[in-house]
């Protein structure tokens, strides 16, 4: 049986050559970068021109950029930071944002009492850009965190707009790009954003690796002590391999962006019209989405829902029907909580998300599946 992936907003396959650059990390330059020794100086020359690498793709310095184990590692430093050590008074959000964030701040107003609003969020997934400006305006330092790209439903920020409304009222943009690294352009001395978070997982990368982007002149307290390594603010010896996978994946994921970009985008448009053409009533959640994600309700009963992941999987077929970071949870998504009606709610909703890796033969197999549910 052919195993059919179509999950990947969770996570993505490695490139081939990205498993090769890291094996020959692994077994050719295996040193401590922290060593003086030419074992540890070949380590750190990796450890750098990697960085040099991911900075020349997203428009920023190398020295603006801190190496993590993950997004959600760097937003937590980033949040938590901003209040303890920043001062912030209050921090913008909305309701759709991920886990990471939302966890994070709900932690900060409970234990610190940070003040906290959340943006409205318009019936396609977007959010209420006028409403975001009212609340810039109110008094006390602040902190804005939205997300680029909605990892449930693919609704896109216009992290343009938002980042100058931010600036033109003093405040800090933190911008989880988790879902947009690597499949859109980014130069980021062009926007107005303060931090920038993503994980290597998400653009055909290693697991445990990530970065986060800090614009010069953000001065931060470390989140790790007990060493120099990352300017001191992320003690512990760096993963060189999975920083070199990481490097590798992102350099080819922009070398490929416009190929990829206009075949992932078609495939997209194909899976929605036969999805469409072969279960009249589905619905599309969101408006105009980002060209990988495909987030639909279902025309089926209630008691096919707990079902249709099961009957899918045994054919040898992954969807999601949201962050895979809740996927054991039994409660609806909290992102399509904001935006459906009682009705569609309980009805099934897939995510459906889509690499260079799909083809039109996947899809067709998804829709016989879905029709022998």
């Amino acid at each position: 049986m052919k195993k059919i992936y179509l999950d990947n907003a969770a996570t993505t396959q490695l490139r081939p050559e990205v498993i090769s650059e890291m094996v020959n990390v692994l077994q050719n330059d295996f040193g401590n970068p922290s060593s003086t020794h030419s074992f540890g100086r070949s380590a750190k020359t990796i450890l750098e021109t990697s960085r040099k690498t991911i900075a020349k793709c997203m428009g920023c310095a190398a020295q603006e950029l801190i190496f993590t184990s993950n997004a959600t590692e760097a937003s937590n430093w980033i949040l938590k930071n901003a209040v303890k050590d920043l001062k912030i008074e209050r921090i913008i959000t909305s309701k759709i944002e991920h886990h990471a964030t939302l966890y994070t701040v709900n932690h900060l107003q409970r234990v610190y009492g940070v003040a906290v609003d959340f943006v409205t969020i318009l019936p396609n997934g977007t959010i209420d850009l006028a409403q975001l400006e009212a609340l810039l305006q109110k008094e006390g330092k602040t902190l804005v965190t939205l997300m680029h790209v909605n990892n449930e439903i693919g609704t896109v920020l216009d992290i343009e707009k938002v980042g100058r409304l931010c600036h033109q009222y003093n405040a800090l943009f933190h911008c989880d790009t988790v879902q947009s690294v690597g499949k859109t352009e980014f130069n980021l001395h062009e926007l107005s954003v303060d931090f920038v978070v993503a994980s290597a997982h998400k653009f055909h990368g290693p697991k445990g690796v990530g970065f986060v982007y800090v614009r010069k002149g953000i001065v931060l307290q470390p989140f790790l002590f007990g060493g120099e390594q990352e300017k001191g603010l992320r003690a512990g010896t760096e993963a060189v391999h999975q920083v070199a996978g990481m490097a590798k994946a992102l350099a080819l994921a922009y070398e490929h962006l416009d190929s990829d970009r206009a075949f992932i985008s078609e495939l997209k448009n194909y899976c929605e019209s036969q999805l469409k053409l072969n279960f009249p009533g589905l619905k599309v959640n969101g408006g105009d989405t980002f060209y990988n994600i495909l987030n639909v309700v279902l025309p089926f009963s209630e008691e096919k829902t707990a079902m249709i992941l099961f009957n899918l999987d045994m054919k040898g077929i992954a969807v999601s029907r949201g962050s895979a970071c809740q996927s054991g949870s039994v409660k609806p998504s909290h992102v399509l909580a904001e935006i459906l009606l009682e009705e569609d709610l309980k009805k099934p909703s897939l995510r459906i998300s889509f690499s260079h890796y799909n083809t039109k033969e996947d899809i067709e197999a998804l829709i016989e599946g879905l029709r022998g549910v």
